[in-house]
């Protein structure tokens, strides 16, 4: 709201452009702090209207679930079964009643699953038509959609992508269609299923990075480019430097790689101590470190080795790829220097120093060779901020690197740098850009020093394409580190599915109101059964049909197989991969993967009853079942709903009745 850029890790943009969208459209200015949880909302907050979409989503998903049902072939009555699961269950309320985005995803993937198989159905009848475009294109969008949303939404967009892939291999073997029929087929499917998504995908980041210009606090993770292209920040601190790197340019140096921390080339008056905690000795020269603040020891001469002045010569003469320079440190005067002497927490790699002369016999070896890593041609100029370039050392061809290894107390607790064999390989640890940059005017120590602190004033434009931020801001949200430390309500992928763990959501301050995130446990262990029931008959039927044993006609086996495919597959491929992911976790997580398994309880409940249960007694005692359990089912949802909706105070008694294993063991006893 406030066009401040940010970085989150937790997915792309495009759900919190929807939220933000809600917030616009109530009025909203952004002047909230959202940085304490059970905060009272302010005046100027439209809780409403930031509400209103992932409660609009939720809604919609209910008769969607409907729908999804009868496209797959079951019956209305198995269908109202799916809605009606979906309407009462408590975890879905909950999570759709607050500016959560979980609702939203859910609501990309069934419209995914939806117009995929609306468009499957219109396939068999009315091929390009105009329906069949519509419902492939938005399976596309959707897909996107739902990618857009969390990253986790590409599980579902998988699963589509793997069931057309299915569909448009047998198209392929169809011998009534033309060699261009089945071309065209295989064409727009590629396209509305793989070109439009990727479209889609950029779009949302177009859209984002338009809206958040302005440099924020998320800005240091970024690149230097990155941070220039940005409203204030940086890019009011290097508006007007110089382009080109000069002989007697004064420059910043900033590590590209930006771990543990972003940082920059720095030394002090401080020396390496003259033997380690270890027993090592040192070369006592001044240190050289990387330092995560803007200083004024940040500052760095580029010297032409051949010439004695460090000021910048009328015409400027460029440093080019391949060019030979020494680093002078600006506020010490001493070469940037390194020998054959190990690093101080890194003994497998050099020391760098800046050095001082002690009239010992070790010389220094201060010159470096310039290496534009992403240069176009053996020509290029060292450019500000747009190269990056690798500093090697010309007498052991080390290369200057940040090691990331924090120095002990001698060091001030700054980052070690030191020469890295270049044979060893590349690293983006070993690779640096210049940031800040002016044109050196003073030969004189104490004008330079001046200097130094002063800004520049030339004007250079220096904004970066839409693509390269894209790529650039892209893998930043993919490498984040993320939070993995314990919360009070994290849990694991096991316990979802037994329903072992809940999240309290909010707390009234006054009284004993309160919203939790609790799941009704009798579709969740339902749901769990009915994927066991599934896979099961789904083998045995699999077993028979190669002993030529035909249980079932061929249309409810191949309705079978697909309601699997899409629900017990849904279900799967939006759980399992949690098991591999190494963040905090919480019950939340599941709500996608249990959407998938509430819409294959019914189509299991019907199956059993149509194929299972032969005779009409039988049936019949099925049916009286079935409506014994949607009857339980809702008398859970109406015993949780003081905790899904919050609106009743309730006193300790009553709350601790609510646990779900309390629950549980009162409907054993009642039912």
């Amino acid at each position: 709201m406030k066009r401040i850029f940010f970085l989150d890790g937790s997915g792309p943009p495009f759900g919190h452009m929807l939220l933000a969208l809600g917030g616009y459209l109530g009025g909203f200015d952004g002047n909230f702090l959202w940085n304490r949880i059970g905060a009272e909302y302010s005046s100027n907050v439209p809780v409403w209207s930031l509400r209103l979409l992932p409660a609009l989503t939720g809604a919609l998903s209910v008769p969607m679930a409907y729908q999804i049902l009868l496209e797959l072939g079951f019956s209305h009555c198995a269908a109202m079964g799916a809605a009606l699961l979906m309407l009462i269950e408590n975890a879905l309320i909950t999570q759709s009643r607050l500016m959560l985005l979980e609702s939203v995803l859910i609501f990309f993937n069934l419209l995914a699953v939806l117009s995929y198989l609306k468009f499957s159905n219109s396939q068999k009848q009315r091929p390009f038509s105009l329906s069949w475009w519509f419902w492939l294109m938005l399976t596309g969008v959707a897909c996107s959609c739902a990618v857009g949303v969390k990253y986790v939404g590409v599980f579902t967009y998988l699963l589509v992508l793997a069931v057309a892939s299915v569909h448009a291999w047998h198209l392929i073997g169809d011998r009534t269609l033309s060699h261009v029929r089945v071309l065209c087929h295989l064409l727009a499917r590629a396209a509305a299923l793989l070109v439009v998504p990727a479209l889609m995908y950029l779009l949302f980041f177009y859209v984002h990075l338009i809206l958040v210009y302005r440099s924020g606090p998320h800005d240091q993770v970024m690149s230097s480019a990155f941070q220039a292209s940005l409203e204030g920040g940086l890019a009011r601190i290097t508006q007007g430097q110089p382009l080109e790197v000069a002989y007697g340019s004064q420059v910043t140096l900033k590590n590209v790689f930006g771990k543990p921390v972003p940082c920059w080339l720095h030394s002090h008056q401080s020396t390496y101590p003259m033997i380690y905690e270890n027993g090592r000795g040192s070369s006592h020269q001044q240190q050289v470190t990387c330092y995560p603040f803007k200083d004024v020891n940040n500052w760095w001469i580029v010297k032409d080795p051949g010439r004695h002045q460090l000021v910048v010569g009328s015409p400027p003469r460029p440093v080019r790829h391949g060019d030979v320079v020494q680093l002078v440190h600006g506020m010490t005067t001493r070469f940037l220097n390194t020998h054959d002497v190990a690093a101080p927490l890194s003994p497998h790699s050099q020391e760098v120093s800046c050095y001082v002369d002690y009239n010992i016999s070790m010389p220094s070896q201060n010159l470096w060779r310039l290496d534009i890593v992403n240069r176009e041609s053996d020509a290029d100029v060292w450019k500000t901020i747009l190269s990056e370039v690798r500093l090697v050392h010309v007498n052991t061809s080390v290369a200057l690197k940040l090691s990331g290894a924090h120095l002990p107390d001698w060091g001030f607790r700054q980052l070690e740098v030191v020469g890295e064999k270049v044979s060893r390989g590349y690293h983006e640890s070993m690779v640096w850009n210049v940031e800040e940059h002016r044109y050196g005017k003073s030969q004189e120590q104490k004008e330079r020093e001046l200097e130094l602190h002063s800004p520049a004033q030339m004007d250079v434009s220096r904004n970066l394409s839409f693509m390269a931020r894209f790529l650039e801001l892209q893998w930043r949200m993919l490498t984040v580190k993320s939070d993995g430390s314990e919360h009070k309500y994290s849990s694991s992928p096991l316990d979802w599915v037994t329903l072992d763990t809940s999240i309290a959501y909010w707390l009234h301050p006054r009284t004993s109101a309160q919203i939790h995130l609790l799941g009704n446990v009798v579709i969740w262990a339902s749901a769990s059964l009915a994927t066991v029931v599934y896979a099961l008959l789904f083998l045995w039927y699999l077993l028979r049909r190669r002993r030529s044993i035909r249980d079932l006609p061929e249309d409810s086996w191949l309705r079978w197989v697909l309601a699997g495919a899409l629900c017990a597959g849904g279900w799967a491929v939006n759980y399992l991969p949690f098991f591999m992911m190494e963040k905090t976790l919480f019950l939340y997580h599941y709500l996608p993967a249990l959407t998938f398994q509430i819409l294959l309880l019914p189509a299991v409940l019907q199956h059993i009853s149509d194929h299972l249960c032969r005779s009409p007694p039988l049936r019949s005692l099925f049916s009286a079942l079935v409506v014994a359990w949607y009857s339980c089912a809702c008398h859970v949802f109406i015993t949780l709903r003081p905790l899904t909706y919050g609106d009743k105070s309730l006193s300790p008694s009553e709350l601790k009745a609510l646990r779900w294993k309390d629950s549980w063991d009162i409907l054993i006893r009642k039912y």
